[in-house]
């Protein structure tokens, strides 16, 4: 079987619950004995995933939960016992490893399994089996080992999937693509609803309770394109701020809660969102902290830091206290004090230093939100949006002055956020033309939420010159590609997000050169 034949295949198994069928007598066959209660339906109904490939090891999730919106999943409430096996080929006959794992309902039932000792660089297979139901079959692999020099790295970047507001055809092409990474970089659900662009629906209310996120996050897991996705590679996930509340800024809510309450809402927003991805067991929260950022390498040719942009932030500038959140301004004050952060003092530190040190070729940084400036030139000044980079433009300046300091230039920064598909050069100085090119960026617009009108982008772009493309009508992702030689990025795009069988298309590819920071129109 071809590797496309199988891709085609694992997108149709996650999403058919009648796989547990299907491999049931062979999991009989085996000698499977799980604890597991006869009258429950088929539980792996929010399909598998793996994530954090590493040299060695691969992190391996699921939930189960028969019935996805009830508050507990449709089980009791006591701990079950299911096994995970993973293997080389996908009939599980060659270098089969297997395990038990138990589900506790104090963690929703949710499943992340560690499995290391394993040989770098592989293609692995995985499933799951309680009693006689047997989950969809997952693909992952491992990461190449640390010295090994590494010939491709292709990575599939998405953000920002309203579930109301469209269709995943993204998640559909990225399931049946050869890539080695999926790396999502914030909003994978929204807690908000907009009924002027509903497609579809959101189970429930605005969610605020752990229950009510645990719902939200099976709305969205019960896409077949979704799933399909998950299954078919491994992810490394970021949030933004839909996760929890739109514009939240480290313990602010900008709806007015107090701080209290708003730890509360953040604390159960945050364990739903470990319990529904492929995170490691120590990086389950605690309470309203959880520690998401992390470094990853790719044998010799890259590193990848994913960034946390809102726990550790400064509240936006100039808002109001009884008006928290992002606001769209010309000038104040606060705007450029430099006691500001996106990132806090500690995750700035930890960047630098990892920037400083690192030996591979490629530094990627992945992070929520735009970069590159995004302001429009007015008469009355300039106006910027307080909730991305340009509302923290001394934090900017540090991220970047940690870059040059690295002497790199083949330093990638992915982002999303905007809605917008961006091409841009990241200059030491974003508002000096003659200060030097440091860093190349590349934002995905977002799955399916909506985007800025073409006007709007059109002042945009003259107002920005680094913006060497900017589109927000189209709605997909972006396949980042890197070689010794340089890197690659094909900005995938439609525009019917509301059609459930779009295609996409290539909206424009750009190039960089190895050892040349700056984007090249392919």
């Amino acid at each position: 079987m071809d590797r496309r034949d199988l891709l085609r295949q694992l997108s149709r198994q996650a999403a058919a619950a009648a796989l547990g069928s299907l491999f049931g007598a062979q999991a009989r066959a085996q000698g499977t004995a799980t604890a597991w209660p006869a009258n429950l339906d088929y539980p792996f109904t929010l399909g598998v995933a793996s994530g954090m490939p590493r040299p060695g090891a691969v992190l391996l999730w699921t939930r189960l939960s028969p019935r996805p919106h009830d508050p507990l999943g449709g089980l009791p409430g006591t701990p079950l016992a299911l096994r995970w096996e993973l293997a080389e080929d996908e009939r599980f006959a060659t270098g089969l490893r297997q395990g038990e794992f138990t589900a506790r309902p104090e963690h929703g039932h949710s499943v992340h399994v560690e499995v290391d000792g394993l040989p770098p660089s592989r293609t692995w297979y995985y499933r799951f089996i309680a009693g006689d139901a047997v989950s969809p079959i997952g693909r992952t692999r491992t990461a190449p080992a640390d010295d090994e020099p590494v010939q491709r790295l292709r990575v599939a970047l998405a953000s920002c999937q309203h579930y109301e507001q469209g269709w995943f055809a993204a998640h559909r092409e990225i399931a049946s693509r050869d890539i080695d990474l999926v790396l999502f970089v914030g909003d994978y659900i929204y807690e908000s609803s907009n009924a002027r662009y509903r497609v579809r629906a959101h189970e429930g209310p605005i969610p605020q309770t752990l229950a009510a996120y645990r719902a939200r996050h099976a709305t969205y897991k019960l896409d077949a394109d979704l799933r399909a996705a998950h299954a078919a590679h491994p992810w490394l996930l970021t949030w933004d701020d839909h996760e929890v509340e739109n514009d939240y800024a480290g313990e602010a809510s900008p709806s007015g809660l107090d701080r209290e309450g708003f730890l509360r809402r953040r604390a159960a927003a945050y364990k739903a969102y470990f319990e529904h991805l492929p995170f490691a067991p120590s990086m389950a929260p605690q309470g309203a902290a959880m520690r998401i950022h992390q470094q990853h390498r790719w044998g010799r040719l890259a590193e990848l830091w994913t960034l946390d942009n809102r726990q550790y932030r400064s509240v936006q500038a100039c808002s109001p206290p009884e008006q928290g959140g992002g606001r769209v301004l010309s000038d104040c004050d606060s705007l450029g004090d430099a006691s500001r952060t996106m990132l806090g003092a500690a995750q700035e530190r930890w960047l630098a230093q990892g920037l400083a040190s690192s030996t591979r070729q490629w530094k990627m940084i992945g992070q929520s939100s735009q970069i590159a400036p995004g302001g429009i030139d007015l008469p009355i000044g300039r106006r910027v949006h307080t909730d991305g980079w340009d509302g923290y433009p001394r934090a900017r300046e540090r991220l970047l002055d940690g870059i040059a300091a690295a002497g790199s230039r083949d330093v990638l920064c992915l982002g999303g956020d905007v809605h917008r598909h961006v091409a841009a050069n990241l200059r030491l100085r974003p508002e000096d033309r003659r200060s030097p090119v440091v860093a190349t960026e590349f934002v995905c617009t977002s799955v399916t939420s909506r985007g800025l009108s073409e006007a709007v982008m059109a002042a945009i772009r003259a107002s920005n010159p680094d913006l060497v493309h900017a589109r927000s009508d189209q709605r997909g992702y972006a396949l980042i590609e890197l070689t010794p030689a340089g890197a690659s990025c094909d900005f995938r795009a439609t525009p019917f997000p509301a059609q459930a069988e779009a295609r996409l298309h290539s909206q424009a590819r750009f190039q960089v050169e190895a050892g040349r920071a700056g984007v090249v129109r392919d």
